[in-house]
């Protein structure tokens, strides 16, 4: 009989970073939960956890590379496969210039070490402009607003829950995400903490989310509308003379300009367009100037709609002027032990350097929106994507008018991705290069440390030796490039593996005297490096330590929002997305314990507005955007606002060619055979994914 083991790991599977205690026999694991002495997450798990184990069993994830040969698949060696793959790439990129090639990744590679420190290695000798990942259907606002105010994309600001005495929280839904840029893993356990010691919280939400069902306080909010409500809640606080900025007075730039650029968005304004009482807007307004530790908070809700990057804006005005920003529980900025801001690899960003070639859309960081890839596919012309790479992503749900983009990778010339399955997208590759199992390879939070609730750092080893002849993300990204150099007649690149860069990057951080490589090792429930403590203006990553209140091209972008138009009679409905803790975007669903139960694909619909049409609980209704329609089965729910329909984003597992086996017995529909490419942010080019004017209707 083999000899038990315990493990301590993080779990990658969402952004809250649980420490998990997994207990092994062999190749076998008996048994997952939550580590108790995790500094993070102190024994919390949710139930994704267990799909660690899932993901590592399931006999639908692929274990070696995977050719496409008409609509069978054959599986080749790791040889035959780069050399493919590299010599339709070069190819191509000879024959056609470098943007012919296009790359886009998704979710899980921020979840993935080996994906962020070794992508350069393939993607900087192919030097293409058409790049785009999930950012653009996700964060970018967040990341846009603090590149120009705080001068680095990742110097994001997360509320500090445990210190708090009032947190306002506008569409976000942190009990079924726990915390999404911002890592709150617990956060039913801090929100009762924040409670007990005589705090509140209140939540501005479409829908009475599972957040909304533990708040203090629960508006309704219009989508696409929170614009207003925040920028009028600044008006107050400017008119009111509430204004406190603490120890960043001498360090704001123009907040004679922000206050003026407010003006227009009175309270009453606010409350024609939003549905929240002038009063009610006051009476928040005057809370968070008077609260002295407290922090208001936005998420997807404000992100992915028509003025994502205003929003985001707002948030960020509103922590200002109110004293919050970076004071001991309010908005605060974390100090991980690997250095987003002034680290040797620290990218603070750039935005606008170059546009889409078909609609101009802008690049942020180097990357285009990606609710223009299916055009940049689709259009003929110099420049046009004729072969693509996706790395963990699956566009085709997870990104806005999927079918439109199913068309564009049907036609293109050749396209590989680095995924173990064969999903809705992968599905059109002509090369499948699988990497390892999450419990395969070694892994550290690079990614989301910087935005976690508390400083920590945690290293987890693999707890199984990667079977023979398969491959580490890193390994694939490493080796093709090195295949692709070789065709191009450059020099080969100097190959590092990441726990060596990793080492490297915590010699040169913050906290370089207390976490090394070997310290980590040590400490397999992880090392805590204290609670988030003031660092501006020492850290404010513009040169000249001035925070900038009033970016001009947000101050241009609000015309548009004064004069955006109502409602489209004839799409009488806003859509809205949802999401549950047992699901993460397109990729937890073939997993039997995460799927199991009531099924969470229905329209959910105000009992008003399912009477008044003459609908019912259980019917099938049609619904229907300006670029499509779906089935969905109705659901009504007095969680939802009237005028308000919700679906989740990531389910339509329908397609022809798929082979995720429970997925497939458990479909859904998909959202975004909806949401609309040309439905979006103008000012940052993110796609809007809230707020889509639908109609519903009986089915004939």
């Amino acid at each position: 009989m083999q000899k038990q083991q315990t493990h301590y790991r993080v779990c990658h599977l969402c952004e809250a970073m649980c420490g998990l205690e997994i207990t092994t026999e062999g190749d076998q694991v008996l048994s997952v939960k939550g580590d108790a002495e995790d500094p993070l997450s102190q024994g919390y798990v949710c139930p994704k956890s267990t799909a660690i184990v899932d993901i590592h069993t399931d006999p639908d994830r692929l274990r070696f590379p995977m050719r496409r040969v008409g609509d069978q698949w054959q599986t080749i060696s790791w040889e035959e496969a780069y050399d493919l793959v590299a010599a339709n790439l070069v190819g191509i990129r000879q024959q056609h210039g470098n943007n012919a090639l296009g790359i886009y990744m998704g979710n899980p590679t921020v979840h993935n070490w080996g994906m962020m420190t070794h992508s350069s290695y393939l993607f900087k000798p192919l030097k293409t402009r058409n790049r785009f990942s999930a950012t653009s259907v996700d964060q970018l606002p967040h990341q846009l607003m603090c590149y120009w105010m705080y001068g680095h994309q990742v110097q994001v600001p997360v509320p500090d829950i445990d210190r708090s005495d009032l947190l306002i929280i506008v569409g976000g839904n942190p009990m079924a995400s726990n915390g999404s840029i911002w890592s709150v893993p617990g956060f039913r356990l801090r929100a009762k903490a924040l409670r007990q010691r005589g705090g509140k919280m209140v939540v501005i939400d479409p829908r009475r989310s599972e957040t909304a069902e533990i708040a203090d306080q629960h508006e309704f909010i219009r989508p696409g509308t929170d614009a207003y409500f925040l920028l009028a809640m600044a008006r107050e606080i400017f008119r009111n003379g509430w204004v406190k900025t603490a120890h960043l007075g001498k360090h704001l730039a123009d907040l004679d300009k922000a206050e003026k650029a407010v003006q227009p968005f009175t309270a009453e304004l606010a409350e024609s367009k939003t549905g929240i009482v002038a009063d009610t807007l006051r009476q928040l307004a005057h809370d968070l100037a008077h609260t002295e530790r407290a922090s208001i908070y936005g998420r997807m809700g404000i992100s992915v709609q028509q003025f994502g990057s205003v929003c985001q804006w707002g948030i960020q005005l509103l922590n200002i002027i109110t004293g919050h920003l970076d004071v001991p529980g309010g908005y605060t900025f974390s100090l991980p032990a690997i250095d987003p801001i002034y680290g040797a690899t620290s990218k603070p960003g750039h935005f606008n350097v170059w546009q889409s070639r078909v609609r101009g859309l802008p690049e942020f960081g180097g990357e285009l929106p990606s609710s223009a890839l299916a055009e940049e596919i689709l259009t003929s012309g110099e420049g046009q994507i004729r072969a693509l790479i996706t790395g963990a992503g699956n566009p085709v749900l997870s990104t806005p008018n999927g079918r439109q983009l199913e068309q564009a990778l049907a036609s293109l010339e050749f396209m590989v991705s680095i995924d173990f399955y064969i999903n809705e997208t992968t599905r059109f590759a002509d090369v499948i290069l699988p990497p390892t199992s999450p419990l395969e390879h070694d892994h550290y939070d690079l990614a989301l440390l910087p935005f976690a609730v508390r400083n920590v750092a945690k290293y987890s080893p693999a707890l199984f030796p990667k079977p023979a002849d398969t491959r580490h993300d890193w390994e694939i990204m490493s080796e093709l490039g090195a295949k692709v150099n070789a065709l191009l007649g450059n020099e080969p690149a100097s190959v590092f593996a990441p726990e060596m860069m990793l080492a490297m990057g915590l010699q040169a951080g913050p906290h370089k005297n207390s976490v090394s490589f070997q310290a980590l090792q040590e400490n397999p429930h992880g090392i805590d490096l204290g609670a988030h403590e003031s660092q501006f203006p020492e850290r404010l990553a513009h040169q000249d330590k001035m925070i900038r209140c009033a970016p001009e091209a947000v101050l241009k972008d609000l015309s548009r929002l004064l004069a955006a138009s109502e409602p489209d009679p004839d799409k009488p409905f806003s859509l809205i997305g949802r999401r549950h803790v047992r699901s993460n975007n397109s990729w937890m669903h073939n997993y039997q314990r995460l799927v199991k139960g009531k099924g969470r694909c229905q329209l959910l619909m105000n009992p008003r507005d399912a009477e008044k049409l003459g609908f019912v609980s259980g019917q099938d209704v049609q619904v229907c955007s300006r670029v499509g329609q779906v089935i969905a089965v109705l659901e009504a729910s007095d969680e939802m606002m009237s005028g308000v329909v919700s679906l989740p984003h990531g389910w339509g597992h329908t397609r022809e060619g798929v082979q995720l086996e429970i997925a497939q017995a458990n479909a859904g529909v998909s959202a975004n055979d909806l949401t609309d490419d040309r439905f979006l942010d103008q000012l940052s080019g993110n796609a809007a994914l809230n707020g889509v004017p639908v109609a519903v209707s009986a089915i004939d």
